[in-house]
């Protein structure tokens, strides 16, 4: 199996230095993974990786702009499937997949791990011992998140899977899984306590809980903090420890999608 990643050329605040597109090869069958955003450039590139291989399906982790809107017009240009959870901005898969799904290319063969948390609508994808995370794990970052408590779980299940390495969607490839994964659990957990701490202390918004617990963060990245704080007291009021107005969560979940969309 040869793996070659293809960077968009759409680095942001929200994309890191850019998507990453995965082209994967065996036994002269392709296949592309998160093709990402509607870019001529990036388009001519992925196809170059492509090669002479035939290519047999593309596949998205899920359907957030920066992943999903190439899929479709690659997949109708070559004749073969758009392979996704469900139908999102822009996507709207020829296959669906669920967990334990699999998609094969040439020999090899991924599996899909349903991994909601991020979105509703978040894959993974597992060769052998090596992890597709899409934005579940970054590299050199932590995540937005949209459910708290499903991010978590979703996190604990990959602690079960022998991980040699994770390929993310955004960043650098991680050769250590196991204290990254770790790490990510951890991180959210201290950010509920802090949270918490906030709200105790007389934070009655999401925008006054991220003044307080991200003071020393750069406000351009207030938006995103709003969102997983959103996530956090969520999760806070499932569990009964809050009272939370589930509206401010959605509009501010609807205001960053417009955000991302409009880089």
């Amino acid at each position: 199996m040869e793996i070659q990643r293809v960077l968009a050329p759409n680095p942001g605040l929200f994309t890191g230095p850019g998507t990453n597109t995965y082209v994967l090869q065996s036994g002269g069958e392709a296949l592309v993974l998160d093709p990402g955003p509607v870019i001529d450039s990036h388009r001519a590139a992925i196809e170059r990786a492509i090669g002479e291989s035939r290519l047999v399906g593309v596949v998205v982790t899920h359907t957030h702009s920066d992943h999903a809107p190439l899929a479709n017009p690659m997949a109708k240009a070559h004749g073969v499937p758009a392979i996704g959870f469900e139908p999102g901005p822009e996507f709207e898969p020829d296959r669906r997949l669920a967990e334990g799904d699999v998609v094969t290319v040439g020999s090899s063969a991924l599996r899909a791990l349903y991994t909601p948390g991020h979105a509703d609508d978040h894959l993974c994808f597992l060769l052998g011992t090596t992890l597709f995370t899409g934005d579940h794990i970054m590299g050199g970052s932590t995540v937005m998140v949209q459910d708290m408590g499903r991010y978590l779980n979703s996190l604990e299940r990959l602690k079960d899977l022998e991980l040699a390495r994770l390929l993310p969607g955004h960043g650098e490839e991680i050769s250590d899984p196991a204290p990254i994964i770790d790490y990510y659990i951890e991180h959210r957990l201290e950010r509920e306590r802090e949270v918490v701490e906030a709200l105790r202390g007389g934070a009655q918004t999401v925008g006054g809980v991220v003044r307080q617990v991200y003071r020393d963060v750069d406000r351009e990245y207030h938006p995103l903090a709003a969102i997983s704080v959103a996530a956090h007291v969520r999760k806070l009021a499932d569990e009964g420890k809050v009272v939370f107005h589930e509206k401010q969560a959605d509009e501010l979940w609807e205001a960053l999608i417009k955000m991302v969309d409009a880089k």
